[in-house]
């Protein structure tokens, strides 16, 4: 045992008992569930409760404080224009302590602006709720992975982020419970202030399990030697899919209730909707993980959009009840594969800087987030359905589904497979 992992192993909490010689891989993979657990429960505050929550709140918002479609669009629009601006200053970082400290002031700001939403019903507040939001969500989605992986690599671990980013599933299943539970004994406002107390709550564990980055050893060429880089065509097609993976996921992140709602033989049912994309999505970085191993990622990413595509457009030919729970569960199961085979693509092909590489992929990811609401919000003003804003986005996914088929096509994705399954 070396001298660095003794000082390591004084830092776990206190009430992990101590453990020395033969039980030491026991004690690591203790603090390794600690520190996966305080990733998930970042996750699900800065993206759960942070964004997410306002999915489920637009329709009780809307009867209660007379939100329009077009405005639900606009507030959507600005939470991802806080995401970008927050994207572009993960790109700039290089300091893993800076990361570590602007991750935790994110995980505080994903509680201040939860609770901004629930001061006043002034427009231009929500605006800066959710401006501000949006920084708290890069900063939890791309410093606190980052964080994650860089701790994993660096200690020896499998470099998979799939149980991790299970934290954003478990966050919407957790923000839609909270929102619908309650709907029938409090307001609005009332709804706000107990998702306010809830991310509260996650805080502590986010905050506490999370060891500071200069813990244990830095990356050595070991951890370096199993990657190879892929060449830039490689990553470009990559930013296009996944660019297109920002339209497809957004329109439904952000109007699936109203979607399910604005359909008669539905009506009052939105929210469960929403409560099944959170159930199907947070086994599913697990499962998609899972394939990626037996096909590669660029196989898996291939199913992912291909019935992705189904789900967006079920709605759009029928109005049953089926029909809506069939793609309420594709969303789920869909988007966070996506998005968990590209960071955790990302981490296994670039292991020496992942987060600006994730930054520079959810560049593109943010920027349709930003236009993909706003135009579908407007487009559902003046059609009276959101029939049209769902046929654009399964077309902009078919595009991204041509750039993964090119990828395969390119030397450099005959190693796919193997940097799938082997250790970093």
């Amino acid at each position: 045992m070396t001298q660095a992992n003794r000082r390591m192993m004084m830092r776990l909490p206190a009430w992990v008992p101590s453990i020395t010689g033969k039980d030491y891989s026991l004690r690591m993979q203790t603090q390794r569930l600690l520190v996966l657990v305080s990733g998930i429960a970042g996750l699900v505050l800065t993206m759960g409760v942070a964004r997410f929550a306002y999915t489920p709140m637009i329709a009780y918002m809307q009867a209660q404080t007379g939100l329009s479609d077009a405005l639900a669009g606009w507030l959507a629009g600005w939470n991802y224009l806080g995401y970008l601006s927050g994207l572009l200053l993960v790109t700039r970082l290089r300091d893993l302590m800076l990361k570590d400290r602007l991750y935790r002031i994110a995980l505080v700001l994903a509680v201040l602006t939860t609770a901004l939403m629930a001061l006043d019903d002034a427009p231009w507040l929500w605006g800066i709720s959710r401006y501000l939001a949006g920084l708290a969500t890069a900063g939890g989605l791309m410093l606190g992975s980052g964080l994650i992986l860089n701790w994993l690599i660096r200690h020896d671990h499998r470099g998979e982020l799939g149980l991790h980013f299970s934290g954003i599933g478990l966050g919407i299943l957790i923000g839609a419970l909270a929102v619908e539970l309650v709907a029938p004994f409090i307001d609005w406002r009332g709804q706000w202030w107990l998702l306010t107390a809830l991310g509260a709550v996650l805080l502590l564990p986010a905050w506490i399990w999370l060891p500071r980055p200069n813990h244990g050893t830095p990356l050595s060429a070991q951890h370096t030697a199993a990657a190879t880089e892929p060449g830039p065509i490689w990553l470009w097609l990559l930013q296009g899919a996944y660019l297109c993976a920002g339209f497809g996921y957004v329109v439904n992140a952000t109007f699936t209730v109203l979607i399910t709602e604005q359909q008669p033989a539905l009506a009052g049912q939105g929210g469960a909707m929403w409560m099944l994309v959170g159930l199907a999505a947070a086994p599913a970085p697990l499962l998609w993980d899972r394939l990626a191993r037996r096909v590669g990622y660029l196989s898996a990413l291939q199913w992912g959009y291909g019935l992705q595509i189904v789900g967006i457009l079920l709605p759009v030919f029928s109005n049953t009840l089926a029909a809506a729970v069939a793609s309420a569960l594709l969303f789920g199961l869909t988007f966070i594969g996506i998005v968990s085979l590209v960071l955790t693509m990302v981490g296994v092909r670039y292991p020496t800087h992942p987060a600006a590489i994730m930054a520079r992929l959810t560049l593109g990811y943010g920027i349709a987030q930003i236009i993909a609401p706003v135009v579908a919000g407007e487009l559902a003003e003046l059609s009276g359905h959101f029939d049209l804003s769902l046929i654009m986005v399964a077309i902009i996914m078919a595009l991204g589904f041509g750039c993964l088929v090119i990828m395969r096509l390119l030397p450099q994705t005959e190693t796919d497979r193997q940097s799938s399954a082997g250790r970093v």
